[in-house]
């Protein structure tokens, strides 16, 4: 489990996903709030992201599981450097 979680943490396309969520939901905040998108987000790069790359179908409960969980820490990561980026930037 500990492998999967480590090799979805540093799978690319996964990061992009997850960077390009965090950009729309920075844009489109006034009119969708903060956590519902970045929540509907989360869950479905958990889902397409093992479709896209494995070659299988849909994930199982665990890939799923561990795959949230990698989004939700690379979120907090990304937030975490735009958070640190605009405070040094003067913004935040």
């Amino acid at each position: 489990m500990l492998e999967m979680l480590i090799s979805q943490l540093t799978d690319p396309f996964r990061i992009v996903l997850l960077v390009g969520l965090m950009v729309t939901q920075v844009r489109t905040r006034a009119d969708t709030g903060t956590l519902l998108p970045l929540a509907l987000g989360a869950v479905f790069v958990a889902v397409i992201a093992p479709m896209l790359n494995g070659p299988g179908g849909m994930p199982d409960a665990m890939s799923f599981g561990v795959g949230l969980a990698a989004n939700v820490i690379l979120l907090a990561i990304i937030y975490g450097a735009r958070a640190i980026y605009l405070r040094i930037k003067g913004q935040g």
